[in-house]
């Protein structure tokens, strides 16, 4: 006999988009995202229940961790151990849910490092009071019951929360499409908030936020986004905050006492000593880790020495370590109506409240129920004190006593079946005074119940002092301190360069390097043979370094970056590309506001600051514009334009003295005349400007002239200066052939 079966006939692409539908709603809803009624996934839910089941309450013995797992998985969660035991660690650690759930015995981790809890074979466990919050109305009818995975078991669909869970312990997950991060937030701000909208339906979220400031997380670090970012936040139900670590100085050290949700203090010191590895933090010379029982946060760094501004390296390691940690928020949860929905804070508090009120309503409802037919069967009890001769007879003689009972007083089947489970020994004790007394308490409940149930403003006040109460019994302090401060700022590399004195040789041509120290006669270190000194420049090693070519290109180099002065140093050229048979002539270090005088032997010039000729392009960056047959004079510093003055000198002996004042400040260009030189006479090369100096008030000038040279006092100055651009006065006769001028105290 041929075996025939029915076989459906699907488009591929219609069957892989409705099996992948299905697997997304499932991780969705039964994986990754909370309920906003218990703030739980079901991972979570499973396991708080299966711990109520075994009686794992607050005051009972621990039990093995692993054997809550079990039930776990053998009952209700057919997933992996590993996952599942994760997940009830995670609810045990109280550095990473502000109100635990699970109270556990032995190594659950630490906040340094989460991970490193021992096998679930070692700890053990059981809920902590705030748990009860959660199951405290799980028996009185309050949710809906479903089959477990293999339909032998019940289990709750949700968990009739007495506070807002999903806002005091957060979460966070990935769905398919879809995620959510839910910070944590302290219960008694969420109650106040709760309250206020209960009272005032109408209520803003700027009104909530004056009871809800911010997150509240598990750990101490201050939270530093403004309060309109956060509010923000709370209207959308995305956006990000920020938390930073707190610290103070103690002889002369930097002590980091708290730390921003989910930071390590070992991956923190491992940050900063890269840095230092890196020669990227010298300003930092030891890190310790002080840690105890005492003092579960205690990171020690020590400055280099005093005059270490704090504030600046700190506000480097906020920017640079996770000693400041961004936090994404994105409150996207399950409805009521069973939905993934983002909310705000109102929404997603009035949804609770209104879980909540629903919850409450079913609690009562269901207590009504019990009274109601408590006071049923005590009605029938009644009947068997009164007549208990008769109830005994009926029941000695009948074949069917129910019926009997029921047609004999004019009674229930329910009161009937009532007296028939009533043990003999019981009915002897019946007393019509306790049951009379027992019947006017459940009637002054019944109304009570019935008064609740037909008002909703009766209701209201009831969940508000039951939410008051919870506040009150598991409500704490802020932890996180909400502090408005401004981004932190990484420093600049050449802040992070050791600061040290250095002097820059460049060598005509083209070597360069720097020596330790300002007190370096470059004119005597070994040079190449056929190679001499160029020019020499003082600094720091954190300044801005600048070379001038022939052409009038700038090029930046790090100072810190050279090769020692012990050498004889390293060619320009390899780390540079300048035009072709260009040469470098001059050199500037210092810092980047620094001002200086760049000039062309035409006679013309301008004042540049040396942050404008800063560039990483190897082939430099146009500074000087440069005319036919002009060369480019060694740049002068400026210290005060007001008070400076520039001193000019051509090779024909002519002498201009004139005030910086009058230059103008350009980042490029030609500039203006600082000598009048006739152009012809320049053209056929019999006049050109030879040197310029600046020079402060009271220095004096010496000018030289092959091996002689003379000194020029304040006094005598009065014929040379002028206006810019003048020819100036020619100096006395053997100093006609001028070669250098310069200006010494």
């Amino acid at each position: 006999m041929q075996n025939s079966r029915t076989l459906e006939r699907m488009d591929m692409a219609e069957f892989a988009e409705r099996a992948y539908l299905n697997y997304s709603m499932y991780v969705i809803l039964d994986r990754a995202l909370p309920h906003i009624s218990d703030g739980l996934k079901p991972v979570q839910r499973r396991i708080v229940y299966a711990m109520s089941d075994l009686g794992l309450h607050a005051t009972a013995k621990y039990k093995k961790s692993a054997r809550t797992v079990g039930d776990v998985l053998g009952k209700f969660h057919p997933h992996g151990d590993s996952a599942c035991y994760e997940a009830m660690v995670l609810m045990a650690q109280p550095f990473s849910y502000r109100y635990p759930l699970i109270d556990g015995q032995g190594n659950w981790g630490s906040q340094d490092d989460p991970k490193s809890f021992a096998a679930m074979r070692y700890t053990e466990s059981r809920m902590t009071p705030y748990a009860k919050l959660l199951l405290q109305e799980l028996g009185l009818g309050t949710v809906d019951w479903g089959l477990n995975f293999d339909g032998t078991l019940k289990e709750p669909r949700l968990l009739p929360a007495r506070v807002p869970n999903v806002l005091l312990n957060g979460a966070s997950g990935i769905a398919v499409g879809m995620a959510t991060d839910i910070p944590p937030h302290n219960l008694r701000e969420v109650v106040a908030a709760c309250i206020y909208l209960l009272e005032n339906p109408k209520a803003t979220t700027a009104d909530l936020c004056q009871h809800v400031p911010g997150p509240d997380m598990p750990t101490r670090g201050e939270i530093i986004t403004p309060a309109a970012e956060i509010l923000e936040i709370y209207e959308s139900g995305r956006g990000s905050f920020r938390q930073r670590a707190i610290w103070e100085k103690e002889s002369g050290e930097i002590i980091v006492s708290e730390l921003p949700y989910q930071a390590s203090g070992s991956k923190i010191l491992e940050q900063i000593a890269a840095q230092m590895a890196a020669k990227k933090l010298p300003m930092v010379s030891d890190l310790r880790d002080e840690s105890d029982q005492d003092s579960p946060i205690r990171l020690v760094i020590e400055p280099r020495s005093n005059r270490v501004d704090a504030d600046m390296l700190m506000q480097h390691l906020f920017a640079t370590t996770d000693l400041e940690k961004s936090y994404r928020v994105n409150m996207n949860m399950i409805d009521i109506s069973g939905a993934p929905r983002v909310f705000g804070l109102k929404e997603c508090l009035q949804e609770w409240l209104d879980f909540r009120l629903s919850t409450v309503r079913r609690r009562l409802s269901h207590r009504l129920e019990k009274v109601t037919d408590r006071l049923h069967i005590l009605e029938g009890l009644l009947v068997v004190f009164l007549n208990i001769d008769e109830v005994i007879r009926i029941i000695r003689n009948s074949d069917e006593p129910g019926p009997a009972l029921v047609e004999a007083f004019s009674i229930s089947e329910r009161q009937a079946e009532a007296i028939l489970e009533l043990k003999l020994r019981q009915i002897a004790k019946l007393e019509e005074i306790k049951i009379r007394a027992e019947q006017e308490a459940l009637a002054e409940e019944q109304q009570k119940l019935e008064l609740l149930l037909s008002s909703n403003r009766r209701l209201k006040t009831l969940v508000r002092k039951e939410l008051i109460a919870d506040a009150e019994e598991f409500g704490d302090d802020r932890r996180s301190p909400l502090v408005t401060r401004g981004a932190a700022k990484a420093l600049e590399e050449n802040q992070l360069i050791p600061t040290e004195s250095i002097t820059v040789i460049l060598s005509e041509k083209g070597w360069i390097r720097a020596a330790k120290g300002h007190d370096i006669d470059a004119q005597n270190l070994n040079f190449k043979s056929g190679d001499h000194l160029l020019c020499s420049a003082a600094g720091r090693s954190n300044d801005q370094l600048v070379v001038l070519d022939s052409s009038g290109r700038a090029y930046s180099i790090p100072a810190h970056s050279l090769p020692s002065a012990r050498s004889l140093g390293e060619p320009l050229n390899s780390g540079l590309n300048p035009p072709a048979g260009a040469q470098f002539q001059g050199m500037m270090l210092a810092e980047a506001k620094q001002q200086y005088l760049l000039s062309t032997s035409a006679g013309y010039g301008f004042i540049a600051e040396l942050g404008d000729m800063v560039t990483r392009n190897k082939s430099g960056k146009a500074t000087l514009k440069m005319t036919d047959a002009a060369r480019v004079l060694a740049p002068q510093k400026i210290l005060d334009t007001d008070d400076d003055w520039i001193a000019v000198i051509s090779n024909t002996g002519r002498l201009l003295i004139f005030t910086a004042f009058e230059l103008p400040k350009l980042s490029r260009g030609k500039g203006v005349k600082l000598m009048n030189i006739p152009k012809a006479l320049f053209t056929q090369g019999e006049e050109f400007v030879i040197s310029v100096c600046a020079f402060r008030e009271g220095q004096k000038l010496r000018v030289h002239a092959g091996k002689r040279y003379i000194n020029l006092k304040p006094a005598d100055f009065e014929p040379y200066i002028g206006s810019r651009a003048k020819r100036g006065k020619f100096l006395p006769r053997g100093f006609r052939q001028a070669k250098l001028i310069e200006a010494i105290e």
